[in-house]
């Protein structure tokens, strides 16, 4: 055992963040409900939100995978006291805007705006479906530049046409960083029109309305009462439930790379060239003699095994041992290095 201990400084220490990524894989069979009959798609009482899980949500082996609303602004075209659910869209919209636009100087909500430039005035985002992945998905955020979703925009609800990819393939050297939720950053079409935008950190998904109103989308939604209906007919007179049910009829495909960020602490522990030349090990002397020592001019020598770091009141707090001993005595010096991950 080494009676003598060596102090750390800053200069000692790296802390440093390793990102592992997995790819996350959604099917549309599984926002659809055909794969498992329906059993996966939980609807609350209170009407606010679907929740959609890989098994039959019942099951105690089911995960949940992501929640999916709708909303628009009280100044959208949508707002009507006449609506389905009017006060809860409103509300819907207002708590996501709060929690990933923020508020302007006045204190008043910020819209969702299509490139996120606030400042600028631009286009704003006032008719939203909302897609909300677990954590048990995303882990600590989405990768950025890995995200890619496949939804039918266009042709009637029974006999739909594509599907459109959409992405944020720029995300991955350019985002943004204005808003209280994190990074985050807008979604294009292939052609390259902004329809949304995602939040890594947040691990949620804003999608405009308005994706599903060109050419040949007429028919979002389709009941037998009150019939075929476009996106601005969903929004107003469907619940959110059945909003979010054609939605899902829609989706084709989901995926991206979570991040798992791993911590490490690197110590860099240097040995100088009198440093740990002895030991207090009562073996390492017999007789008042070294007993590495085969004569009395031979330099002392030590085999360095284990470190141990102590804190200021020197109470141990690690221990690390090293592969293999590594020989020390006078004439050499060498740097050790241990690393914590957490």
């Amino acid at each position: 055992m080494a009676n003598t201990y060596k102090i750390l400084t800053n200069d000692d220490i790296v802390v440093i963040e390793t990102p592992l990524y997995e790819s996350v894989p959604l099917s549309g069979t599984l926002a659809s409900g055909t794969y498992v009959g329906e059993g996966n798609i939980l609807n609350f009482s209170h009407g606010m939100f679907q929740s959609v899980w890989d098994y039959p949500y019942a099951s105690s082996s089911a995960n949940h995978l992501y929640d999916i609303t709708c909303g628009y602004a009280s100044s959208s075209v949508a707002s009507n006291t006449g609506s389905v659910q009017n006060d809860k869209k409103i509300s819907i919209y207002n708590q996501m805007a709060q929690k990933l636009a923020g508020y302007d100087a006045t204190g008043s909500i910020q819209l969702f705006d299509e490139d996120g430039d606030f400042a600028s005035g631009g286009n704003k985002l006032r008719e939203c479906i909302f897609i909300n992945f677990s954590r048990l998905l995303y882990k600590e955020e989405i990768k950025k530049g890995s995200f890619s979703m496949g939804v039918y925009t266009s042709g009637p609800y029974t006999g739909r046409t594509g599907p459109e990819t959409i992405t944020d393939a720029h995300a991955a050297t350019s985002y943004l960083v204005n808003s209280p939720a994190g990074e985050y950053t807008y979604l294009t079409k292939s052609d390259g029109s902004k329809v949304g935008l995602i939040y890594y950190q947040a691990g949620i998904v804003v999608l405009t309305g308005s994706l599903f109103t060109g050419t040949g989308a007429t028919t979002f939604y389709s009941t037998s009462t009150p019939g075929n209906q476009n996106i601005t007919a969903a929004l107003t007179g469907s619940s959110i439930s059945g909003t979010c049910d054609a939605f899902r009829k829609r989706l084709h495909q989901i995926s991206f790379n979570s991040t798992t960020k791993l911590q490490s602490t690197m110590i860099f522990l240097p040995v100088g060239h009198s440093d740990f030349n002895y030991s207090s090990n009562p073996t390492f002397l017999s007789s008042s003699k070294i007993v590495v020592k085969t004569n009395s001019n031979d330099l002392p020598r030590t085999y360095v095994t284990t470190i141990g770091l102590y804190s200021p009141d020197n109470e141990l707090l690690a221990v690390g041992k090293i592969s293999e001993p590594v020989a020390k005595n006078p004439a050499i010096s060498f740097v050790l290095r241990g690393r914590l991950d957490y």
